[in-house]
């Protein structure tokens, strides 16, 4: 069933569970089960795999353990959606009937399904009722090994009994005799475990890592429980990526920003304002309820570029007043109001960039929703961190230094940027002096 994405799915799985409880008296009585329901998305791939295998039990037996003890008591783990099981090799007894077998004696296979129905019948044998007890009779017919069936007689045939045995050929064996599985040419039951949506993969995958030990003590110990596939190595070995590209992407700038400013202290202060942006944005995520994944994280990693232009265009301005020998206070005051409107619009400009990612609808723009919000907050945060920490650092940090007490690094870093600012200047002067051709070259591209 699919519902509308503004329908919580708490409220859905209610609806359900009512109209499930509704129907009941229209099913058939004899249902094998009474209807369930299980809260998982079908397109999500098992976040764990188990492969259950032994060398001395029978499938059979492996199939009815790994249903009754780990598979009930997995799904009862917090954020389980379902477990459902492969490989089916449920046991069952198999009745192969003898046609001529049947005919000799004048039985028919209608006669052998009635007879075979009655012995499973599961109803009161009867009740005692006296004066001061009733008591009513329950026995279970319900027959699950194939030794019990060979004694049942299906008929009586000139006075003597027809046994079940001299019509039909009873074998113990799975229910599904075309489903099976294997793992490593090995012949297992295959658990595959489906979280609900919104919970957590790590926590549940953890969850259900410490269960597996407990329930391992309360298995055979020919029973070997492996863990096929888990979801969370390949997701923890992604957010570590993203975790690492995310500091390497901090370092950068602020070496960078170092190489063109060459002035530590000039440095030091985007190597604050960056991470504090970032450190406010999670605290945003928290009060709405988002999660670290792989998407939220490349928002980080994105906006690690654009939260350091606002602080770089503040710093340049300000140091550019401090180096004309004006006080780094009233530099950072004078460069501050001359930058506001530019960080403003910056700001207003990259968050416009990001509404048709805010306000797109279906399971697109649920996909997407963290991801713009995340980066949209952390935008915002720069510029209010540009606006008010940066300037107020710049006045206390930026220092006029003479060119003679200038280190060799910072000399030899200012002569580079000063000559590739003259090969710009140059190839900026041969361009605009041929206009017509730049623009031919332009549009012929």
């Amino acid at each position: 069933m699919q519902f509308s994405l503004d329908l919580p799915l708490d409220i859905a799985e209610q609806e359900v569970q009512a109209a499930i409880n509704a129907a009941g008296n229209l099913l058939p009585s004899d249902l094998p089960a009474p209807p369930i329901y299980a809260k998982v998305n079908p397109a999500d791939a098992p976040i764990m795999t188990l492969a259950i295998s032994s060398k001395t039990l029978p499938l059979t037996q492996v199939q009815d353990l790994a249903d009754t003890r780990l598979a009930q008591k997995i799904s009862q783990v917090a954020g389980v959606g379902r477990v459902s099981v492969s490989g089916s090799n449920r046991p069952a007894v198999r009745i192969q009937a003898n046609t001529r077998a049947l005919a000799s004696y004048g039985l028919n296979i209608d006669d052998l399904r009635t007879t075979i129905s009655n012995l499973n019948v599961n109803t009161p044998k009867g009740n005692f009722d006296g004066p001061s007890h009733a008591y009513t009779i329950n026995a279970n017919d319900q027959l699950t090994d194939a030794d019990a069936y060979k004694s049942a007689v299906v008929a009586y045939c000139n006075g003597r009994p027809v046994m079940l045995t001299n019509v039909v050929s009873i074998v113990q064996g799975p229910e599904n005799t075309k489903l099976g599985a294997w793992v490593d040419s090995t012949p297992a039951i295959i658990l595959n475990v489906q979280r609900q949506p919104g919970a957590n993969v790590i926590a549940v995958v953890d969850d259900i890592k410490k269960l597996l030990p407990l329930l391992q003590q309360s298995l055979p110990a020919a029973l070997d429980v492996r863990i096929v596939t888990d979801r969370t190595t390949t997701i923890r070995a992604s957010v570590r990526d993203v975790q690492f590209e995310l500091v390497l992407s901090v370092v950068l700038v602020v070496l960078v920003i170092y190489l063109f400013l060459a002035n530590v202290y000039a440095t030091i202060i985007p190597s604050l304002s960056v991470p504090l942006s970032l450190v406010g944005t999670l605290a945003v995520m928290y009060l709405c309820g988002f999660s670290l994944d792989n998407l939220s994280l490349m928002a980080l990693t994105i906006a690690t570029g654009f939260v350091v232009d606002d602080a770089i265009v503040m710093i340049e301005n300000t140091a550019r007043y401090v180096e004309e020998g004006e006080p780094p206070l009233e530099a950072a005051l004078k460069g501050s109001k001359q930058i506001c409107f530019t960080i403003i619009s910056l700001t207003v400009s990259l968050i416009a960039v990001l509404i048709p990612l805010l306000f797109m609808g279906d399971v697109v723009g649920r996909l997407f929703h963290e991801f713009a919000i995340t980066l949209a907050v952390t935008i915002v945060i720069s510029a209010i961190v540009s606006l008010t920490l940066v300037p107020m650092m710049c006045a206390k940090l930026l220092r006029h230094t003479p060119p003679v007490e200038s280190r060799r690094f910072e000399a030899r870093t200012h002569q580079f940027i000063d000559w590739v600012i003259g090969r710009y200047a140059v190839a900026l002067d041969r361009v605009l002096a041929r206009q017509q051709s730049t623009l031919l070259v332009l549009c012929s591209r």
